[in-house]
């Protein structure tokens, strides 16, 4: 029997491949063989001399020690591609919101009232305020493309755009995935300066902290929009604040609410809901559920983020290891 310790909320699913006859799942344990956690901080935790593994049900590990895992013998897995189509979506419905000024004509619906005006007349002599452009035929810049960024340049060919996309490191297979029609940026000053939506779709590293600062914005194009639900700290705020005063960047739309943005004029904001979908979470528990139990059982590493790749599958004959 095998302990493992949730240190979140988590969905279910397991049960279907963490059988309770093999593995007690809870809260509160000590000495655990595995931790699945999705938000929880990890980096102030004691990490005790049994643990094998952790399974992070999402892609992003910010939250967890990696390095100190990997000194203890840890493996860590998390889930890639496994909300993949939730934050596409939501995407989707961000380059509509930085067109159509659809957040701005709902909250100026709410103001409407009977008075000298029928609320007819008050709408078709308000409604030109929030007129907007269409999505078809214009250029959008995909600044990386895995699981993610690959759904969303391949959701805007069939939406009719013109689509530029830009990863030196995109994987064989998703290049095998990309539509014929994304064509291939050759830099990222390429994507910024054609590209009249700009989607940012990289993982938050220290070389890429702020790269969407007051000189990427320079070379924008002043009626670019900017999407950001990948992580906010790859955007300057307050250069992107800035250059929405000045007019030097149309709008931003983006899943990471900052003080600094509340309120601001061609800002949308919506409270981080990527990958909030319960088809999303299932996903995501089920990958690392998985992880954890062919790790445990097996010692298959799969989407470890501190160890290297090693996908054994099930024995079928003895193994000799060298340790």
């Amino acid at each position: 029997m095998y302990n493992i310790q949730k240190l979140n909320s988590i969905s279910p699913v397991y049960h279907g491949i963490l059988p309770d006859t093999e593995y007690n799942v809870a809260y509160e344990m000590e000495n655990p063989d595995a931790i699945m956690v999705r938000s929880a901080g990890m980096h102030d935790m004691e990490i005790n001399e049994n643990l094998l593994c952790v399974g992070r049900a999402g892609a992003g590990v910010n939250n967890i020690p990696l390095d100190k895992m990997a000194e203890h013998g840890v493996v860590v897995f998390n889930s890639p591609g496994a909300n993949a189509n939730a934050v596409k979506e939501l995407v989707l419905a961000g380059l509509l919101l930085a067109s159509r000024k659809i957040a701005d004509g709902i909250e100026w619906c709410k103001g409407l009232t009977p008075g000298e005006q029928t609320i007819e007349k008050q709408v078709e002599a308000g409604k030109k305020q929030f007129a907007g452009p269409e999505l078809a035929g214009k250029t959008l810049g995909v600044i990386g493309l895995g699981a993610i960024g690959l759904q969303v340049a391949n959701a805007g060919v069939a939406l009719g755009m013109d689509v530029l996309g830009y990863d030196p490191y995109i994987s064989v297979d998703n290049a095998w995935r990309l539509s014929r029609s994304v064509r291939h940026a050759m830099s990222l000053d390429e994507v910024i300066e054609k590209s009249d939506y700009i989607t940012l779709h990289v993982p938050l590293t220290d070389g890429n902290r702020g790269m969407i600062d007051a000189g990427a914005i320079s070379r924008m194009k002043n009626t670019a929009a900017l999407l950001n639900f990948a992580r906010g700290a790859l955007v300057n705020v307050a250069d992107v604040k800035e250059a929405l005063v000045q007019g030097q960047l149309r709008v931003y739309v983006t899943d990471f609410p900052e003080e600094a943005l509340i309120g601001v004029r061609n800002v949308v904001l919506t409270p981080h809901l990527g990958a909030s979908t319960p088809e999303s979470e299932d996903n995501c528990v089920r990958m690392v559920a998985k992880q954890i139990n062919d790790y445990i059982k097996y010692g298959s590493i799969v989407n470890s983020v501190n160890y290297p790749s090693c996908a054994l599958g099930r024995p079928t004959s003895p193994r000799i290891s060298v340790a």
